[in-house]
């Protein structure tokens, strides 16, 4: 699985070295392919048969993951962000809504101790508590469960993100995801936008846009 990740990766990092034209255009096409392999090798994971431990009504998200990603436009789109997160979350509802949309309402906090944000002039170090994600999990297929999700929070960093703007930001992201159920626990990979932005709080607000792959690893917990 690592050698058939690795090339799309080396793409999508390529933050140092950054191409001066169509730098852009690259990187979506990398974000593409890495997250196609990303979810080829997590169907790999998944179980021929065996019951799947998927979300219940009362049940919690317990999730570690990790994500990286590059910026989207304007001066900081050579910026490239990596950060490690752990979750828990709260199963809200049974299943509810017709056909295809039927699913289950989640909420989450996400506690991110590693927040690394590598910008032209030098690399940002912090951490993030995301306070609230709202997300909804489809109910059908049973061993893959789609879902999409909403949320935000707050970034604080050891140097200003942009440069020369603030050290304390907050994030709002949309994402677009997977879980791949095993009799346990579950892989997850998902497409996630997010925007920093310091929401004036310093005179320069250019915020960044990224586009970023997150994996993660947990499991649903079931009511008693």
């Amino acid at each position: 699985m690592a050698v058939f990740l690795y090339l799309p990766y080396t793409r999508v990092f390529e933050w140092d070295n950054p191409r001066p034209e169509g730098d852009l255009a690259v990187t979506r096409h990398s974000v593409t392919r890495l997250f196609t392999s990303l979810l080829f090798a997590a169907f790999l994971c998944a179980p021929a048969s065996r019951a799947q431990a998927g979300p219940e009504d009362g049940g919690h998200d317990l999730q570690i993951w990790t994500g990286g990603g590059h910026g989207l436009n304007g001066s900081t789109a050579n910026s490239g962000v990596w950060n490690v997160g752990l979750r828990y979350g709260w199963i809200l509802t049974p299943p509810v809504g017709p056909g295809i949309l039927r699913g289950q309402f989640e909420y989450a906090v996400d506690v991110v101790p590693v927040f690394v944000v590598v910008q032209k002039f030098g690399t940002a170090y912090g951490f993030g508590l995301n306070p609230f994600a709202l997300k909804w999990n489809f109910t059908k297929p049973r061993k893959v469960v789609p879902y999409f999700e909403l949320g935000g929070g707050t970034l604080f960093t050891n140097d200003n993100v942009p440069p020369g703007t603030s050290r304390v930001n907050f994030t709002s992201s949309g994402a677009l995801g997977l879980h791949f159920l095993r009799s346990k626990y579950n892989f997850s990979a998902e497409l996630r936008f997010m925007h920093i932005s310091n929401a004036s709080l310093a005179n320069l607000n250019p915020g960044i846009n990224t586009l970023q792959l997150r994996l993660g690893f947990g499991r649903f917990t079931h009511p008693n």
